[in-house]
């Protein structure tokens, strides 16, 4: 009964070491204005699932659920077009935030001008990490 018992858990302990939770920040001007994405991999075989996080303190803080992704790295790239206002690209899907009221809406069609690239929420040296752009 004890061998039972010890292998189940280490085969439990197998399925879980490829689950992985992982944050990457970008405070947006003041440190009262952040973008946050998070990623949340449950299982080793499962998509990754993406949330944005739109936080302007003290007046609000939402999440905001991005597609579910296959990718084994995945990259979210953020532009501005105005201040306080930011489009999201995540593959071929774009969504828009604003960091004033913590709105969030996705695009039908892709924008013709998102703005300037702000910078790119992505994998680097085995984290995630949002990397400002030049």
């Amino acid at each position: 009964m004890q061998m039972r018992t010890l292998i189940a858990l280490a085969g439990f302990a197998l399925l879980l070491t490829g689950c992985r939770n992982e944050t990457a920040s970008f405070i947006a001007g003041d440190s009262d204005r952040a973008i946050t994405l998070e990623l949340n991999k449950p299982y080793p075989w499962s998509d990754w699932d993406l949330e944005l996080i739109v936080r302007n303190h003290p007046d609000c803080q939402r999440r905001h659920p991005l597609k579910a992704t296959a990718d084994e790295s995945p990259k979210v790239e953020l532009y501005t077009p105005e201040p306080y206002v930011f489009i999201v690209r995540q593959n071929k899907r774009w969504y828009v935030t604003d960091s004033r009221t913590c709105q969030f809406q996705a695009f039908k069609e892709p924008p013709p001008v998102p703005g300037d690239l702000v910078g790119t929420f992505q994998e680097k040296g085995g984290k995630y990490r949002f990397a400002k752009a030049p």
